[in-house]
């Protein structure tokens, strides 16, 4: 970084995105995935080795604020942005700006129960936050891994199910079924409480192409509303979109 400031002749600015938000009661890092930044005082570590402000925010929300700004969500008044990957995670844009919310936990969704749990959902799978039956537990990497693993007793990537399910078969076919049946059963619990024009996915799981048909049809009888005009989009900066989302802080 002073490598670049001595060689441009001018001083930046910071933005990190972390898993995780900073606690408004005393600065440092809580409800990180990331166990190990919990509790510390990254802002200030960061500040004190940088010699300048640092400006942190939660990955998703970075992640959809770049997805608003110039991405899959530009020109839409409201954006809910998803990360699907080793945790589940998301954030809220409002007409260009990240809804941070009071307690700095807006859009944190990956630790509100799964809706309407039953049947294969049972018993509820047992979460790194002390609860049971988060949503991140189901529609996580490693929950969509977990559930394949013991319905087909095989252990397999959530790539690999996706690929296997577009060849015909059956276990797998299932298993992407009841991810994306899970996962509509959540977002429909998103738009009746936040009403979003956009919901764009991130994280691998973003990837798996039959979510884009399959979600919308899957989360019609879930959703409070005769007429659901909220679209499902696939991110436009992949991986790159949270750094880019930390860029615009």
């Amino acid at each position: 970084m002073r490598e670049a400031e001595a060689e441009l002749g001018a001083r930046g600015s910071v933005g990190i995105g972390i898993p995780g938000s900073l606690s408004k009661r005393d600065g440092r890092v809580k409800n990180a995935n990331s166990t190990c930044l919990n509790g510390q005082a990254l802002k200030e570590d960061l500040e004190r080795a940088l010699e300048r402000p640092v400006r942190i925010a939660n990955d998703a929300n970075c992640f959809a604020l770049s997805e608003a700004i110039d991405g899959a969500g530009e020109g839409a008044e409201t954006v809910f942005g998803v990360i699907l990957g080793t945790g589940v995670g998301g954030g809220i844009v409002v007409r260009g700006k990240v809804l941070e919310g009071v307690n700095a936990i807006a859009g944190e969704w990956g630790h509100n129960p799964l809706p309407r749990a039953s049947g294969a959902d049972l018993p509820l799978h047992a979460c790194y936050c002390g609860r049971a039956g988060c949503i991140e537990t189901y529609l996580s990497g490693p929950g969509f891994a977990a559930d394949h693993l013991r319905t087909a007793g095989e252990s397999c990537t959530p790539e690999a199910i996706a690929a296997r399910a577009q060849s015909g078969d059956p276990a797998c076919a299932a298993s992407l079924e009841r991810y994306a049946e899970r996962l509509a059963r959540a977002l429909a619990g998103v738009i009746n409480l936040l009403d979003p024009d956009v919901i764009v996915l991130g994280g691998g799981l973003s990837n798996l192409d039959a979510l884009y048909a399959r979600v919308p049809e899957l989360w019609v009888p879930h959703v409070f509303s005769d007429r659901i005009s909220t679209r499902l989009l696939r991110n436009r900066h992949g991986d790159s979109s949270g750094v880019r989302g930390a860029a615009w802080l």
